[in-house]
């Protein structure tokens, strides 16, 4: 069985109970917020709130980093970034414990997490010496043009409690290359896996005697995030989380003229042809929908099967959900673990409630699991309801394991009912034939930010960039060219001669 305690303590999470810190400094002296385990429902340790005052020192501390940071070539900043990696490598095992045991996702998927942070360092190392404008021919003779990418500044960045350490590294590695200084809110149910991080930035920031505030972490509820969406030294914010809270942080940070990397909510859909392959039709529909207790923002939420093979993948799926083991997640031999806390819990009996009113039939009967194993009282069973897209309830995400299932008849109908939700995250089509992935990935095809064939909608790769469309906010993270809005873009223009001529021919003689 694996010591819990051990992996804390590997990550120096007994030495502090600090939620603040501006690199080798931690400090706090506000009111505690303690973090419980999904897992058997027991305090694994607290941390301080972040006050007002030590969140000016902390945008002190990473504002003047920024000044000291941003003169390091970005080579030599892919080096520390390689060096953070590698630490990640070494601390891999206690740290993807301790995102299993805070957060509740099994095991697998925890050290699956940790292995994400360690692939976007590994690209960030390379992106180092790609951060490459363009040229361009001037239309006036003797000059130059071209434009280059500086470093934006201090990065804000509000972490969501689903993935409690990928995606603030997904932000910090690309960020940390591109000459900028990062400043962390993680989520309030998951802060010591931000503690856990920081200690281990902590080894290569000392070892590299680099300045305190390259890596800062703050901590609390949705005050302290408030802070940093108002603050104009602040200017980019990437939030993750709900879009009610990006509804928010997007309408706070435009008004400042600040930009926003937004990575929101997604209602995502499978579609199944005819001509699907139906034994990776049903292990990626499975995955994708109990993975993580279903709370994943790419967790595959509906299925639209064609009505020549409803009945064939119903059957299927149900005898499939009838082998899911529910329990511990740190036990490798379980394959869902707990929801977050029972707040979740509550929110997933409800959508079962509202999904019956609304005419839904359920298939697979959910419920709260009880008994030795399950004390913490956030154990659900993983639930599939047959219902109609139009459904309130299916039209809405709901962060938890359940599955809404429904029939389609033609292609474009199908691609119609996967599009008529107001998000956009991930998407996927079951088929063998081409025409029909064809025109799922066309431009009159899926309207999601990220659209697979064959695959799930759930384990996006870090070299492609990661983001969506409509209320899912509009943002790219990770790979391909999302490094560019951590950067601010300029234009060159060099006159080598000794005259100026004006653009567009204009003549100003004096």
């Amino acid at each position: 069985m694996i010591d819990i305690k051990s992996s804390l303590s590997l990550l120096g999470i007994e030495k502090t109970n600090n939620g603040t810190s501006i690199g080798l400094t931690s400090f706090g002296g506000g009111d505690k917020i303690s973090s419980f385990s999904p897992v058997d429902g027991s305090t694994i340790g607290s941390v301080t709130i972040t006050t007002a005052e030590e969140y000016e020192k902390v945008m002190q501390a990473a504002t003047f980093a920024f000044k000291e940071w941003r003169k390091k070539p970005a080579p030599l900043r892919g080096d520390i970034v390689r060096q953070y990696g590698e630490k990640l490598r070494k601390y891999k095992q206690p740290l993807g414990e301790l995102v299993s045991y805070e957060m509740g996702k099994s095991l697998q998927e925890g050290l699956g997490e940790v292995q994400e942070m360690i692939d976007i360092c590994d690209f960030a190392v390379g992106l180092s010496r790609q951060l490459h404008g363009l040229t361009m021919h001037s239309e006036r003779p003797g000059h130059r043009m071209y434009e280059q990418y500086h470093p934006l500044g201090v990065v804000g960045i509000i972490s969501a409690f689903n993935f409690p350490v990928a995606v603030w590294n997904w932000n910090t590695a690309l960020a940390w290359i591109c000459g900028d200084t990062c400043v962390w809110k993680a989520s309030e149910k998951a802060p010591l896996c931000a503690v856990a991080c920081q200690n281990i930035w902590n080894e290569v920031a000392k070892e590299n005697n680099l300045p305190d505030g390259i890596s800062c972490i703050i901590n609390g509820d949705y005050r302290i995030g408030e802070m940093m969406t108002s603050d104009d030294r602040i200017p980019l914010i990437s939030a993750t989380g709900s879009t009610r809270m990006g509804r928010i942080v997007g309408s706070v940070v435009a008004k400042r003229f600040g930009k926003s990397l937004l990575e929101l909510g997604g209602n995502n859909a499978i579609i199944i042809t005819p001509d699907a392959d139906l034994e990776i039709t049903i292990i990626g529909a499975l995955f994708g929908a109990v993975g993580t207790c279903g709370q994943r923002c790419t967790s595959t939420r509906r299925l639209i099967i064609h009505e020549s093979v409803y009945d064939e993948v119903k059957n299927k799926l149900a005898s499939a959900y009838t082998q899911l083991k529910i329990g511990n997640p740190l036990d490798e031999s379980n394959h869902v673990g707990p929801l977050i806390d029972k707040a979740a819990v509550e929110m997933y009996l409800n959508a079962i409630k509202k999904a019956k009113s609304e005419g839904g039939n359920v298939l697979v009967e959910g419920g709260v699991l009880e008994g030795k194993g399950y004390e913490s009282g956030c154990y659900v069973k993983p639930v599939i309801i047959e219902a109609k897209n139009h459904y309130e309830i299916v039209q809405d995400e709901t962060f938890a394991p359940i599955l809404y299932i429904m029939k389609y008849s033609d292609l474009d109908e199908a691609i119609e009912m996967q599009n008529s939700v107001k998000q956009g995250l991930s998407s996927a089509i079951m088929t063998t034939n081409l025409r029909d992935a064809e025109k799922f990935l066309s431009a009159s095809g899926s309207d999601c930010g990220i659209a697979n064939v064959n695959i799930g909608t759930s384990g996006a790769e870090i070299g492609g960039a990661f983001g969506g469309e409509k209320e899912t906010g509009g943002g790219r993270e990770s790979g391909s060219d999302a490094w560019k809005i951590y950067m601010r873009r300029q234009t060159n223009t060099i006159n080598y001669t000794k005259e100026l001529p004006l653009a567009q021919g204009i003549k100003f003689d004096l």
